[in-house]
């Protein structure tokens, strides 16, 4: 009998303003649901999303740097915070901090990581990130994921 392949990950990148729910917030919960997103492409990210995915998570605003990394835990579902059955959710839990926090000026200074969608759609929440971004953002983050 033949092993089955492992279907390849995809990759993800969360933005929260640190004072409304920050990385050291997220461990201390061990886990959370991904709500507030009121865009529709970030929507579709989210939609996206399937269980085990990894996700950079980056702190907006304030400090403007991927500061850890998130997995996803449950697949998305009817965000509970509003009776509106448009917008979803996904559960993320917490898998491991940068060593050095990656700011978004490192992100835009390096050549590699140029055309990541960090900087080209800036302004969406939910963005996918393309495996290579995702391991050079851990590199210049002083870790890796097993």
């Amino acid at each position: 009998m033949a092993a089955r392949s492992k279907t390849p990950k995809n990759y993800w990148l969360v933005k929260s303003e640190p004072f409304k729910y920050s990385w050291d917030q997220f461990v201390k919960d061990g886990s959370t649901y991904w709500d507030g997103v009121r865009n529709y492409s970030a929507r579709n990210n989210l939609q996206a999303m399937k269980k085990g995915d990894l996700v950079l998570y980056y702190h907006s605003n304030e400090g403007k740097e991927v500061v850890g990394v998130a997995k996803v835990a449950k697949e998305s579902y009817p965000d509970p915070t509003i009776d509106d059955d448009r917008w979803v959710v996904v559960d993320l839990k917490p898998v491991k901090p940068l060593k050095t926090p990656v700011t978004l000026a490192d992100v835009k200074s390096d050549k590699q990581l140029q055309k990541m969608e960090l900087v080209r759609q800036g302004r969406l929440s939910v963005v996918p990130v393309e495996k290579v971004h995702f391991d050079k953002v851990l590199k210049l983050g002083g870790i890796s994921i097993a």
